[in-house]
């Protein structure tokens, strides 16, 4: 079981030689404040140093679309006479007849009406439209992406990004704009994707969550608040960060604990989630049949 935030911060302060305090959070002692302070920073840059396996997680996102009917006029950016706006919001792109490539609804739709983000290039009366959800919002604990993890897992395939501004605008404006892979950009706090999507999809991957301590009840945050509360990070490591970054804004020499917290960081990484296993060999055997299977001679017969 992980120590608590009470128990490092006396650890380290026994270490160095100081009052140890007997509670931390609420108390009023300028240097057990910022001993408070400094741990908390210590666990956030520990945190962002790693792909730290305690803090990957999966996003799993089903896209949502549906159809509806209205009416369209040339030059005017309302869609009017809706058949439904249920759900509709400014998250969803909208396709069909004189509706120009990437627009968006651009404000929360009222009464039968829904404001478009480009105006309609011709007059429709009772058509059908199908609008998409394109912007699904991040999760609540979300610090960063893991590369690579981004699957349409519907389809198995990977989805291709994160684009940069430049090929986006590429996409949504140019006339190749489309293909069988989705791909995807993270902008405004949106995981956005491209095209427009019109069946359940299951879209998923993988990022590190801001939540490196845990409360007494399992329930992450991001930050030691409470005596009782624990993190993610091993004892040792917590503690000798502590030290380093104490003696550090203290102006004292921090050479010795820089090297001990070094060290552990180095174990720590190395064993958070395993290491590949290296083979010497030239390369990868085969389980299949080729050429390191067939006889010299007769061939079976």
């Amino acid at each position: 079981m992980s120590s608590t935030m009470l128990q490092l911060i006396q650890q380290a302060t026994g270490e160095m030689g100081l009052n140890v305090p007997t509670y931390v959070a609420g108390n009023t002692q300028q240097d057990v404040i910022q001993q408070l302070a400094l741990l908390n920073a210590c666990g956030r840059e520990i945190s962002r140093a790693y792909i730290w396996q305690a803090l990957a997680k999966q996003n799993l996102i089903t896209v949502s679309y549906t159809s509806i009917t209205g009416t369209t006029t040339s030059d005017s950016t309302s869609l009017t006479n809706c058949s439904s706006i249920a759900g509709i919001d400014t998250t969803y792109q909208i396709s069909g007849s004189g509706i120009n490539q990437a627009t968006y609804v651009a404000a929360a739709p009222t009464g039968s009406t829904i404001v478009l983000s480009q105006p309609a290039t011709s007059t429709n009366t009772g058509a059908t439209y199908t609008l998409g959800k394109v912007k699904y919002s991040m999760p609540t604990d979300y610090d960063r992406q893991i590369d690579r993890t981004h699957w349409d897992k519907s389809k198995h395939w990977e989805m291709l990004g994160p684009e940069t501004a430049q090929q986006w605008e590429w996409l949504i404006s140019g006339y190749i704009s489309t293909g069988p892979r989705i791909r995807y950009r993270i902008f405004q706090s949106y995981f956005q994707i491209w095209p427009l999507v019109t069946t359940a999809e299951v879209l998923g991957f993988e990022y590190i969550s801001n939540g490196w301590v845990n409360n007494a009840a399992g329930t992450a945050k991001t930050s030691f608040t409470v005596d009782t509360d624990t993190c993610i990070f091993p004892d040792n490591l917590m503690v000798l960060a502590l030290k380093k970054k104490y003696f550090e804004v203290k102006g004292f020499d921090a050479g010795t604990f820089t090297r001990d917290y070094m060290t552990e960081m180095s174990i720590a990484k190395a064993n958070d989630g395993g290491s590949l296993t290296l083979s010497m060999n030239p390369r990868i055997s085969t389980i299949l049949i080729g050429w390191t299977q067939i006889p010299d001679s007769g061939y079976g017969s």
